[in-house]
């Protein structure tokens, strides 16, 4: 069952109109699809947090608008950078057995042995683009990095075949690497500090 999001028409769209969303805790979003027509909506911003907490990023949400129900998935949204407050949010209405694509978070598990004597985790690729049915598209992407020994790493292709989706990646792109410890080279010697005494006797 998907988590619902009750939501409802925006008719008004003066700044006034807005300023006052968003001091009774709403933001402006709409809603729109394939055979969809958009809708301008407003969310609770609270509720929205709720939901997304609870069915991730990527998760199928049941948006009600006005009592009528779309399965819809979080297409974007916009967040203010200093209070973090939604500023504007997309949803996408979908089918359940369609196929979208978007970019799903790679979690690392584990300690590379490598990282133990010393090596350094270096992550070039902290998303993947996905395409896979609504209903079965994942929220992350867990690679187990464990047995990465210094000099190792792990490719796009390493983790294809294990995975129920397509990767819009090529096979060649480094998701993961441990990279050898720096070794900081010692300071070479100098006459600088030598005492007058000896510069004279030379």
């Amino acid at each position: 069952m998907n988590a619902v999001l009750e939501a409802k028409q925006r008719n008004q769209f003066q700044r006034s109109a807005k300023t006052e969303l968003r001091e009774n805790g709403n933001f402006p979003a709409v809603v729109y699809g394939k055979d969809v027509e958009a809708k301008s909506i407003f969310i609770n911003e609270g509720e929205f947090f709720r939901v997304i907490k609870e069915v991730g990023r990527n998760g199928v949400i049941s948006l009600t608008v006005d009592g009528k129900k779309q399965n819809v998935v979080l297409h974007d949204y916009q967040q203010d950078p200093i209070k973090n407050d939604i500023v504007h949010a997309d949803f996408l209405a979908v089918d359940l057995s369609s196929e979208i694509t978007s970019n799903v978070r790679v979690d690392l598990e584990g300690e590379a042995a490598g990282a133990t004597e010393g090596g350094v985790v270096q992550q070039p690729l902290f998303e993947i683009s996905v395409t896979a049915k609504v209903s079965e598209f994942p929220e992350n992407i867990k690679v187990d990095i464990s047995n990465l020994a210094i000099g190792d790493s792990l490719s796009v292709g390493d983790i294809r075949g294990s995975q129920p989706f397509t990767i819009n990646h090529e096979d060649d792109e480094v998701i993961v690497s441990i990279l050898a410890p720096r070794v900081e080279e010692e300071p070479e010697e100098s006459d600088a500090g030598e005492p007058e005494e000896a510069k004279e006797e030379e």
